[in-house]
């Protein structure tokens, strides 16, 4: 399984925000989002080649109950039942962060589905080539309904303008999710941004009865690796 990092932080999104976990980021990615925010494990993804027992390993180093499996698209590696099984054998409560495109059943106890607004198509970064695989397999609505019916889960949406809102409402009423599972948060990757589009997204939370995540790790620690 290719890993680009294992680290030890707070959970900086959604409703464990704050919450010390090991992150698992795999690297690899089947969506280009054109603001992505760790372009090490989609645009040019990179990282060594572990296995399951090395990755759980590393993750015993450290002393967190909670283990977040991220990426890229971790749902896409081949091996994450079988990590996803060993670190639920060692007693860690798994999150898994993924873009609800792609199923598969590994163990979890809360599925985090960020699905990809039409803000994330790519249509000009690298010449516009990957824009229409992107926007054929961002919104998969019948896998995301699987997800959410199989697991615990939040639905967590990156938010750029108000006009968002409309395509978030749409996913919503198609999948069934639940609003105070539905999470919002500012797309950006400082904390000006963020503060200044956050103000206007707790108030559509306060509005719809979703949540309002904050960016915590870019707040304490800026936009870098291993936060």
């Amino acid at each position: 399984m290719r890993i680009s990092e294992i680290f030890y932080s707070l959970q900086g999104e959604g409703m464990l925000v704050g919450t010390p976990s090991v992150f698992v980021r795999s690297s690899g990615c089947n969506l280009r989002c054109v603001w992505c925010d760790t372009p090490y494990t989609s645009w040019a993804p990179e990282g060594d080649e572990l296995s399951v027992e090395e990755i759980l390993a590393r993750v015993r180093e450290f002393p967190a109950r909670h283990v977040v499996v991220t990426g890229g698209e971790p749902m896409i590696a081949p091996d994450i039942v079988p990590l996803t099984e060993g670190l639920r054998a060692a007693g860690l409560r798994i999150t898994i962060e993924t873009a609800g495109t792609v199923w598969a059943p590994a163990a979890c106890d809360l599925m985090s589905v960020s699905p990809k607004l039409a803000n994330s198509t790519p249509h000009e970064r690298d010449g516009g080539r990957w824009a229409a695989t992107h926007e054929r397999l961002r919104y998969q609505p019948g896998i995301l309904k699987r997800l959410i019916a199989d697991y615990e889960y939040q639905m967590k949406f990156v938010i750029a303008c108000e006009d968002d809102l409309a395509e978030i409402q749409r996913i919503i009423a198609e999948t069934g999710a639940a609003p105070d599972r539905v999470v919002l948060m500012s797309e950006g990757t400082d904390v000006d941004t963020l503060r200044e589009r956050g103000r206007w997204i707790a108030e559509i939370c306060k509005r719809q009865g979703y949540r309002y995540t904050p960016r915590l790790h870019v707040e304490l620690w800026g936009a870098r690796r291993g936060v």
